[in-house]
């Protein structure tokens, strides 16, 4: 494979709460996706992933990463790695529509 180009009209659409999320890519190694919240949205809490590292990365407004017991206050281009097994939760902050890159690997989904 030389790359393969997937467009957000391409991807699988579901929801987790009010959290928009559409699934780019899952293979055995990785899941890449995004999630979206309006302003105020709390998304559901994932459990962790047992046997994953899961990364978050602001791409546009403000967000509130729960993981496990200690919040992070995340801007535009942040990030934050969540460690296999920690449950963690989204909750938009800001007053625009916030979109929420993540990855993870290896895949679990």
């Amino acid at each position: 494979m030389n790359g393969e180009l997937k467009k957000p009209s391409a991807t699988k659409i579901f929801m987790e709460g009010p959290e928009v999320v559409r699934l780019y890519f899952k293979t055995e190694k990785l899941t890449f996706g995004t999630s979206q919240l309006n302003p105020g949205q709390t998304g559901a809490v994932d459990p962790g992933h047992p046997d994953s590292h899961e990364v978050f990365f602001v791409v546009r407004g403000t967000v509130l990463l729960r993981v496990g017991d200690v919040y992070h206050e995340m801007h535009e281009g942040d990030a934050v790695l969540v460690p296999p097994a920690i449950p963690h939760q989204l909750t938009n902050i800001g007053l625009d529509i916030a979109l929420v890159s993540f990855s993870l690997a290896p895949s679990e989904f």
